[in-house]
């Protein structure tokens, strides 16, 4: 009995050999992604990466502000001259403590409100959004004058509801707390939204599966809801760190200039001072670039813990 082999069928030697496209077409071939691209990296490189590097420069100059008047070289005397001056430390401190007044405004009262408001459903969820949000519309000058009339010592409304003479701009104590009340108030609906958007983003199967299992609401928000929303309170853990004393400096600059006794004089405003109020250019630069540092360390310290104790859904 005969076996049939199969042969292979040989091979073709005549494969046309792959063309190298020129440099020229391969590359027009890949740039359209980067030319999308472009226009936001060239309003990088405007208004963030040249000021930054100007900032840089002014920060080793001693220059006073005027056309007039040339800029000199003095290398780290303005560093040396910031680190020297008992307000420029004083002011990390009242940074800190007005970064730690208002984490309840961007944490605790927003996780708390946007839990309540998912009972509330229809027309009344749009209408409750809008009054939570509606002071954050509110202009910070405009606020601040409402809040200047409210806090007036002799005829305030705050002082008469509370039933005390308290002077609450002119104290260092109050005038502090006044300004971390007021800039909490305003940004409470932003955080607020952005915990209902958090809170959105959760799937519900987890909560029903836990209902089936016998979990309490208590218990389902506890050791469910609140750990998957940990990325959303870290984003607004980061932003009230980095953004704090930029948040209140239209209140510090409208209610109390600083004062009294510099009770309210953060970083953000310090370094405003420095520059544009005793038109030294110099330092104003220096503090600045100490802040930016200091700032982007507790920003990347922050990430690292973030990315390695938040829950995510996947």
């Amino acid at each position: 009995m005969s076996t049939l082999v199969e042969v292979p069928a040989p091979e073709r030697t005549d494969a046309p050999a792959p063309v190298r496209l020129p440099w020229t077409t391969r590359a027009a071939r890949a740039a359209p992604p980067y030319l999308f691209l472009l226009p936001g990296l060239a309003l990088l490189v405007v208004w963030v990466y040249r000021p930054l590097a100007t900032t840089v420069q002014l920060s080793f100059l001693s220059w006073n502000l005027l056309p007039t008047s040339p800029a000199t070289w003095v290398g780290f005397a303005n560093y040396e001259r910031l680190f020297a001056l008992p307000d420029f430390s004083s002011s990390v401190g009242r940074t800190a403590v007005l970064i730690l007044g208002l984490l309840p405004f961007t944490l605790v009262v927003p996780t708390v409100v946007g839990l309540l408001a998912r009972q509330v459903h229809g027309r009344a969820a749009t209408v409750y959004q809008a009054l939570v949000f509606a002071p954050m519309l509110v202009a910070p000058v405009a606020g601040a004058a409402v809040w200047q009339w409210m806090l007036d010592p002799r005829d305030g409304l705050v002082n008469r509801l509370l039933g005390t003479p308290v002077n609450w701009l002119q104290e260092p104590g109050p005038a502090q707390a006044a300004v971390i009340v007021i800039t909490g108030w305003h940004v409470l609906g932003f955080a607020t939204l952005v915990v209902a958007a958090g809170l959105a983003g959760i799937d519900s199967e987890y909560s029903a599966a836990a209902s089936l299992d016998g979990a309490t609401r208590w218990q389902t928000t506890r050791w469910i809801t609140v750990p998957l929303l940990s990325p959303t309170l870290s984003f607004l853990l980061l932003m009230t760190l980095l953004l704090a004393a930029q948040w209140s400096f239209p209140l510090v600059d409208t209610l109390t200039r600083g004062g009294p006794s510099g009770a309210t004089t953060n970083v953000y405003y310090l370094l405003w001072d420095y520059a544009f109020g005793s038109f030294d250019a110099g330092l104003g630069a220096a503090a600045g670039m100490i802040f930016f540092l200091g700032f982007g360390a507790l920003a990347l310290v922050l990430v690292r813990l973030t990315e390695r104790l938040s829950f995510h859904d996947s």
